[in-house]
């Protein structure tokens, strides 16, 4: 029994240790599993740490942590090696990159810190940027600290350098190439300014058909000179952009009339026609009148150019799409082909080495680039054999509250035009229709007689271009139909040819090309009495006028000769003065006087003191001794903008450029004898 008790408990031992074998057995087995695990875990998570810091090293090459009292807690091995050590030597330390240059600091909206740092490396070599983004993060004491991260950015700031010094030598190529144009313009106009102005004194004087046709040449060849230096300089300051558009009211139907009249003496000594129609306009535009002047002129002045019989017309009206002005012509026509590239540089209508017409082919390239800056359109359309039509738009704004004066009515009159002009008789026709009377357009002087026999009329125009005999049968059948009013038109070359038109048998005359309101002025007025032609002893006992004094200030002696000539033509008496110091000396000691001066032509570029400086000693001398403002006139050979202004605020009244035109002389006399 007590065997049986022994066995019993030597089994229960056994089977107590057997279990606890077991146990600890499993308690290993899951012991082992768990350090497996965490190995696992930290062999992944290094595997991620270092993805991770390939990945931040790929796109930042500086990392550097610092806590608050500077030292590093933290470097990777670019850091390092900008400062020629190791991460490890730069922990606990405060070393500094060497900064060489220092940026802007600017801030994120989540408070990051970003500045640009041109930074020098320790061993030598070439600055290197980086861009820094600082932020605040965690240490690994729970302390706040100082994360800065660096990526190289020295290619980008070497290219936008290098852009910018690009620029910034283009701007100044531009301004040097600016200043040597507007240097030779005026090298150019000085002595164009005496070959054109010779050539006119020369052509007043007595020559023989050879050498007027010498003079008239030179003439021409100087006119070509000075349209090829004007071309450049304007196509230079547009490439520049420097072409500035004035802001100011202008009359639009006054400017297409004098664009139209200025090209008329061009015209007529080729055998053309010019005429405008004006419709109804804006009384003031606001806009860029000269740039404005400058389209129509390049325009009206390629149709002339290019037209060899018939003529030119313009015409002028207002829409939806603001002032549209339209150039006509009966010239030979462009070919279709050459429409695209007929405004780009250097290219003309007539592309061949055999055409007829020279230039540089500038003027439609500015013509069109001056729209594009008015936010307008050109459009042209043209077929050869048939003429061109060159359409401009430009979207000016009119000036409030400003009506243009009521035209004369001409309701219920009759009115017959007999001219075989492609443009002014149907011109006319439709100012007259606008104006309220009915017109009849004929071609010849027959035609005129026949219906002057079977119709009644108000009035008569018949155009001097049929022929003398031809416009003075006109006027005798008109006064034997009883016709009240006839008017003969001529050119200014006519009205010197013609003599008096009254000997002709016409009460008016108008001169072509004819501005409306002379026209409507002319038919509304009632028929004059006839007036008696004063005796020649009458004339003889009037007294002459006082000749005006004009002081010339001008240090080039043929330009000097040039204008003392010309106004001595015009009655003038003319003191020369060769530099600004004895202009103003001249000035100042005849201001007081009776023989005091009544126009002064003034220089701008002058030895010892310029035009500039004179005006203001000038209106500074009258100002202090209370004299009466004498009209001061600036002649210059720069032709730009900010030329003008200069001289109208150093204290001059207008403006002339070079070279002279002489047929501006005489209005500025005629104003001082007014």
């Amino acid at each position: 029994m007590v065997w049986l008790c022994a066995v019993i408990g030597l089994a229960a031992a056994l089977a107590w240790l057997a279990a606890r074998w077991s146990g600890h057995r499993r308690s290993e087995s899951r012991r082992e599993g768990e350090v497996e695990r965490l190995h696992d875990l930290v062999w992944r998570t290094s595997e991620s740490e270092e993805r991770y810091r390939s990945l931040v090293e790929a796109q930042i090459e500086l990392v550097v942590q610092r806590d608050t009292k500077g030292r590093i807690t933290f470097a990777n091995q670019g850091f390092a090696a900008l400062l020629g050590t190791t991460p490890d030597a730069l922990l606990g330390t405060t070393r500094e990159a060497e900064v060489v240059e220092r940026g802007e600091m600017r801030q994120r909206p989540d408070g990051a810190r970003l500045v640009d740092l041109a930074i020098l490396p320790a061993g030598g070599g070439p600055l290197r940027w980086f861009a820094f983004v600082e932020t605040v993060t965690v240490g690994r004491n729970g302390r706040a600290e100082v994360l800065r991260a660096g990526r190289d950015v020295t290619e980008r700031v070497e290219s936008a350098r290098s852009l910018e010094e690009a620029r910034s030598r283009a701007e100044a190529a531009s301004v040097a190439k600016s200043r040597f144009i507007a240097s030779v313009s005026h090298e150019f106009r000085t002595p164009l300014n005496g070959i054109m102005g010779m050539a006119d004194l020369m052509l007043d004087t007595p020559l023989s058909p050879e050498q007027r046709t010498y003079a008239e040449a030179v003439k021409t060849s100087g006119e070509a000179l000075l349209s090829l230096i004007d071309g450049i300089l304007d196509f230079s300051k547009i490439e520049a952009g420097r072409l500035d558009l004035a802001a100011e009211p202008f009359d639009p139907a006054a400017l297409v009339e004098s664009v139209v009249e200025l090209l008329a003496p061009r015209a007529q000594d080729k055998g053309l026609e010019i005429a405008a129609d004006i419709e109804a306009l804006p009384a003031q535009l606001i806009g860029d009148a000269d740039r404005v002047r400058q389209i129509l002129i390049n325009l009206a002045g390629n149709a002339v150019k290019f037209t060899e019989a018939g003529g030119v017309g313009v015409t002028a009206s207002w829409g939806a799409e603001g002032l549209t002005v339209a150039v006509h012509d009966t010239g030979p026509g462009i070919p279709e082909e050459r429409l695209p590239i007929l405004f780009q540089e250097f290219e003309q209508g007539d592309g061949s080495a055999s055409r007829r017409h020279e230039g540089t082919g500038l003027g439609l390239a500015i013509t069109r680039r001056l729209v594009d800056r008015m936010g307008g359109r050109l459009d042209v359309t043209s077929r050869p054999g048939e003429g061109s039509c060159f359409r401009v738009h430009l979207p000016l704004s009119p000036v409030p509250d400003r009506d243009r004066p009521q035209a004369p009515s001409l309701a219920g009159q009759r009115v017959l035009v007999v001219a075989a002009a492609a443009f002014e008789a149907p011109y006319i026709a439709r100012r007259l229709g606008r104006a309220g009377a009915e017109a009849v357009v004929v071609e010849t002087a027959d035609e005129a007689a026949a219906i002057l026999s079977t119709d009644t009329f108000d009035a008569v125009i018949a155009d001097r271009a049929l022929g003398d005999a031809a416009v003075r049968g006109i006027a005798a059948a008109a006064r034997q139909a009883g016709v009240s009013r006839s008017i003969v038109l001529l050119s200014p070359f006519d009205r010197r040819d013609f003599g008096s038109p009254a000997a002709a048998g016409f009460d008016r005359y108008l001169i072509k090309p004819v501005r409306l309101s002379s026209l409507l002025a002319r038919l509304a007025e009632p028929t004059p009495p006839p007036t008696r032609a004063p005796s020649v002893q009458e004339d003889a006992l009037r007294p002459s006028a006082r000749r005006p004094r004009v002081l010339l200030a001008e240090d080039n002696p043929i330009n000097a000769l040039l204008a003392t000539k010309a106004l001595e033509r015009l009655g003038a008496t003319v003191l020369w003065a060769r530099d600004g110091a004895e202009a103003v000396a001249r000035l100042q000691e005849a201001a007081g006087s009776a023989t005091r001066f009544d126009l002064a032509l003034v220089d701008i570029r002058m030895p010892i003191l310029d035009g500039l400086e004179a005006a203001r000693q000038m209106r500074a001398h009258e100002a202090a001794h209370g004299l009466p403002r004498l009209r001061l006139v600036a002649l210059t050979a720069n032709v730009q903008a900010e030329d003008q202004a200069a001289a109208l605020a150093a204290g001059f009244d207008s403006f002339l450029s070079k070279p002279l035109d002489l047929k501006a002389l005489p209005p500025l006399l005629e104003a001082e004898a007014a």
